[in-house]
C-alpha cells in the first residue's frame, strides 16, 4: 500500500508534464482535477459534511487555508513549476518538505525544535541550493534562477504550511469528508484563476488525452494515495512509513528518464545527498544524559 501511495504521487509529477506538452495550463489542470475529486466523493461524503455543518463554520479559517496551502497553492504551483524546470528537479525539491515543515513550525511556534532538526534544516537548505544553482556559483550570484524551480520551492512551504495546520485540527471526521471539505475550499480560489486562463486564450482541447490525465489526477494521487497511505500507517505506523516517501523522487526520476529522456545529473546527486542527511539529522531525538 505504502509503495502504490509513492508511486501515484511519483507519476503526478510526470504527468503534470505530459499536461505542458497536450497545452493544459496549470490552474485549468487544477481546476479539473480536483472539480472531477468534489464529483466522484460527494456522494459518500454529503451526509457527514451536512452534520459537521456547525463545526465546519466554527473552524472556517482553518478549512479555509488548508485549502488555500495544499489544493490551490501547492497543486496549481507543482503544475506550473513543471512548465519551466524537469520532472527530476520538481520531485527531488519535495524530498525537502520534512525540513520545510520543521521550519514552518518553528515560525508558527506549533512545535518546539531543537539542533539536530534546526541543523538538519540547514543541510537540506544546502541540498536545495545545489539543485537550484546546478552547483554554478554564476546562477547564485546573479539569482538567474530557473522559473520552474521557484515555483516548486514556494509549493513545498505552501505543503509544509498544509501540514503544520493539520496539526491544529482539533475535530474528529473522516479522511474522505476532509479531503472533500478541503477540496471545496480549493475550488472556490481555483475557479478564478481558472477563468482568467481561459480569458487569456488557453482554450481547452477535449480529447482521448484530456481524458486520461484527469481520471489519472483525480483517482490515483488524490484519492488512492490518500486511502493507500492512510491504510500503510495504520499497519506500520507513521515513522516506517514515512522512510517509503523517498520512494517519491525515485519512482518520478525512473519514469522521467523512460518518458522524457531526462539525465539525473551529479548536482542532483548531491543536492539529494545532502537533503538526505539534514532529514536523518531532523529526525535524531536528544536524549538527556
Amino acid at each position: 500500500m505504502v509503495v502504490c501511495a509513492t508511486l501515484f504521487w511519483a507519476g503526478n509529477f510526470n504527468i503534470g508534464k505530459i499536461a505542458f506538452t497536450e497545452n493544459i495550463s496549470p490552474f485549468t489542470l487544477a481546476f479539473l482535477r480536483w472539480l472531477l475529486v468534489w464529483i466522484i466523493l460527494i456522494p459518500f461524503t454529503y451526509k457527514e459534511i451536512y452534520n459537521l455543518k456547525k463545526i465546519i463554520i466554527k473552524n472556517f479559517k482553518l478549512l479555509f487555508l488548508l485549502g488555500l496551502s495544499s489544493v490551490f497553492l501547492y497543486s496549481s504551483l507543482t503544475y506550473k513549476a513543471l512548465n519551466y524546470t524537469q520532472v527530476i528537479n520538481a520531485s527531488l525539491f519535495n524530498t525537502a518538505v520534512p525540513a520545510t515543515i520543521i521550519l514552518v513550525s518553528f515560525l508558527l511556534k506549533v512545535e518546539k525544535t531543537n539542533i539536530f532538526q534546526l541543523s538538519g534544516l540547514l543541510i537540506s537548505t544546502l541540498g536545495i541550493l545545489a539543485i537550484l544553482t546546478k552547483l554554478d556559483l554564476n546562477i547564485l550570484l546573479t539569482l538567474d534562477f530557473n522559473e520552474g524551480d521557484l515555483y516548486m520551492i514556494i509549493a513545498i512551504i505552501s505543503w509544509g504550511v498544509y501540514s503544520v495546520l493539520l496539526k491544529k485540527r482539533n475535530f474528529e471526521i473522516s479522511l474522505l469528508a476532509l479531503v472533500q471539505i478541503i477540496c471545496t475550499f480549493g475550488l472556490l480560489m481555483l475557479a478564478p484563476a481558472f477563468l482568467i486562463e481561459l480569458k487569456q486564450g488557453h482554450s481547452i482541447d477535449v480529447n482521448f488525452n484530456l481524458f486520461n490525465i484527469l481520471l489519472y489526477v483525480a483517482i490515483f494521487p488524490s484519492i488512492g494515495s490518500y486511502y493507500c497511505w492512510a491504510g500503510a500507517v495504520s499497519i506500520i505506523g507513521a515513522n516506517r512509513a514515512g522512510i517509503f516517501l523517498s520512494l517519491i523522487p525515485l519512482f518520478s526520476t525512473i519514469l522521467a528518464m523512460i518518458f522524457f529522456d531526462e539525465k539525473f545529473l551529479f548536482f542532483h546527486l548531491i543536492g539529494t545527498i545532502l537533503i538526505i542527511i539534514g532529514l536523518i539529522l531532523s529526525n535524531k531525538k536528544i536524549t538527556n544524559a
